[in-house]
Formats: C-alpha cells, structure tokens, sequence
C-alpha cells in the first residue's frame, strides 16, 4: 500500500488499528514511534543494480496504556515527515516487534489496517538459472519419465 492510501483512509478512519497477520490487533496503546525513509541500494545475483525506497512505520508497545493514537495525528506525523524528510509517495512497511523485529506490508480492509507477510524472492530469476516451481516440476516429470522410458536403446528391458 502506498502511503498516499494510508493517508486516504486516515482522512475517514474512526481510529487507528493494526491486525497481524494472524488476526490477532496490535493492542490499542501501540506507539508509531518512528515514521521514515528507508532506502536500499542493491546488486541482485544476476547484476542488475536496484534501488527501492519504502515508507516505514514503526509500531511499539509501552507500559502507557491510557495512549491512543487518533487518525488526525498520524495524519500530521505522516505530513511532518514529508515535509523534513523528503518522503515521497511510496510503499509502506511496518516494523513491529515479535521474536525479532519483523517487517510488513500494508493493506486495508475498509476499517483496520492489515499487517501482511513478505516473502523473499530471486529477482533475477531468468539469469541465475533457479526454474519457477512450475517449470521445475514440469522438469522432473520430464527426467522421470525419460528415465523409466522402455525403447529400442532403452536399458529398461
């Protein structure tokens, strides 16, 4: 979700909460205690040099359980970080504490914002030679059945 998104449903938002992927709520006394500009360059194992930039947000739990983050603060935090910042309008990530620090994705459901999972990927697939999960069982198939194929050159019989 980019953040021009958050900022739109923030604009309508009764309150401001966070589901985990598990669908269990951030407790309601969560703190944003970081709102920032993450930048990442990278060469990814085919060569091609990559930047990404996301917008994160850090969520945290304190003992201040009286606290409640109401929309129109987020909202002037989000607008204060882009004014001092320079961010622009790109992707969320959150950061929440579990084991580790994990990082999410951002969605809406149409009142609560949906931690979502992350998954790393190759994201040179077509030159380092790992095949897609279809081309790969496609492949195997393919040497099992040459394998136990019976013919005239066959070793089979």
């Amino acid at each position: 979700m980019k953040l021009s998104q958050v900022k739109q449903y923030l604009e309508t938002a009764e309150a401001v909460n966070f589901l985990l992927p598990s669908g269990t709520s951030v407790p309601e006394h969560f703190h944003v205690t970081e709102v920032g500009s993450v930048g990442k360059h990278f060469i990814d194992c085919g060569g091609t040099i990559r930047k990404e930039n996301v917008v994160s947000f850090q969520l945290w739990n304190a003992n201040d359980i009286e606290h409640r983050l109401k929309p129109q603060k987020l909202l002037n935090i989000i607008a204060l970080s882009e004014r001092k910042l320079g961010i622009e309008d790109w992707e969320v990530e959150v950061e929440y504490q579990s084991d580790t620090i994990g990082k999410y994705g951002l969605d809406f459901n149409g009142k609560d914002f949906i931690l979502t999972t992350k998954q790393t990927d190759c994201l040179a697939s077509d030159q380092c030679g790992v095949p897609k999960a279809s081309e790969s069982l496609f492949t195997e198939i393919n040497i099992l059945t040459t394998q136990n194929a019976c013919g005239p050159d066959g070793n089979c019989c």
